[in-house]
């Protein structure tokens, strides 16, 4: 009888080793083997106090992991392991070790948004086509406010020239509203850099020459020449004739098409500095620090015109009376532009 009970002992014990041996397998298999029940990606959002039962069962919703028992066994490996809240996005078949390292790591998903010095409105939604982030429509409508920045500048007509030119990380569920107010964050902080010690300065004035100055030169040498040029027609009452005002009219209006007609140095748009005199409404590009130091301190020059150089090197010729300007556009003529 004891050799039965022992015999049987042995059997049942064989068995419960070799079943434990099975589901250490299937769990091994269950957490090394990548798993991808979603489409193109899948982002899964995890709140701050989320349980690791809740994220588990999230990342079985999403088709990250095949089962949240697979996310539970890797947690019992790493019970003292801290998860981190933020939107993850998934965009490949990944193992539960390799999901669960992801977030504990708190590798969030963010995109760089890179705005170029001298991009408008029109750009920067161009640019937010590409990315999967706030939505361009949504941008134009949020930028079209200026309440985010009217106590600093009560005349701006939107969030042009204030939203300013950098490298931003934005995420999945960044809004509009949001992405502006963190470009206009850092206009501020900018601004403040400049440590300008005139309580008197004409915020709208500045931003809005800066802008002329960005867009009419990409060599950061030339902007207070460019920013003088301007000052002083200002002065003396002359039109300031700036293509890129006359380019941004026709996109205010949604005619332009990559050239400028006669028609639209034509145009009554406020915009056009063609037709009249002064400054803009407000800016046409939202401009760097640079060109913003040059609006601030123009060079000490009576520069009134200033033409393309023939090179092609991007460079300006600057002159100080009709004739000699006269001159440079003949020289940059003959070269073939």
């Amino acid at each position: 009888m004891p050799d039965r009970r022992t015999r049987l002992g042995r059997i049942l014990l064989i068995t419960f080793l070799l079943l434990l041996t099975a589901a250490a397998g299937v769990a091994v298999f269950e957490c090394t083997q990548p798993y991808r029940g979603f489409g193109t990606q899948a982002f899964v959002e995890v709140e701050r106090g989320m349980s690791s039962g809740d994220i588990a069962s999230l990342l079985e919703t999403r088709g990250v992991v095949r089962s949240r028992w697979a996310f539970l066994l890797v947690r019992t490996v790493q019970p003292r392991a801290t998860l981190q809240a933020g939107e993850y996005r998934f965009d490949a078949p990944e193992t539960p070790w390799a999901v669960f390292r992801k977030i504990r790591r708190g590798e969030i998903f963010f995109e760089e948004l890179t705005v170029p010095e001298g991009s408008n409105l029109f750009d920067i939604a161009g640019i937010l086509d590409q990315k999967d982030t706030a939505r361009s429509e949504d941008f134009l409508k949020a930028a079209a406010d200026p309440t985010m920045i009217r106590d600093l500048d009560p005349n701006a007509p939107d969030l042009e020239g204030y939203l300013f030119p950098s490298t931003y990380r934005v995420t999945h569920k960044t809004t509009a509203e949001q992405l502006c107010r963190l470009m206009i964050s850092e206009f501020r902080k900018q601004w403040a850099t400049l440590a300008t010690s005139d309580k008197g300065t004409d915020l709208h004035r500045i931003v809005t020459l800066a802008s002329l100055v960005e867009k009419e030169t990409a060599v950061p040498a030339e902007r207070p020449l460019v920013a003088a040029v301007f000052t002083n027609r200002l002065r003396l009452g002359m039109a300031l004739q700036c293509d890129p005002t006359t380019v941004y009219a026709a996109l205010l209006e949604n005619r332009y098409r990559g050239v400028i007609h006669r028609s639209d140095l034509a145009s009554a748009n406020p915009y056009n500095t063609y037709a009249h005199v002064g400054l803009p409404p407000g800016p046409i590009a939202n401009p760097g620090l640079t060109a913003l130091q040059a609006a601030l301190q123009p060079a000490q020059a009576d520069f009134l015109y200033f033409v393309a150089k023939p090179d092609r090197s991007g460079s300006h010729h600057f002159s100080s009376s009709l004739e000699e300007h006269a001159r440079a556009v003949g020289d940059y003529r003959k070269a073939g532009h």
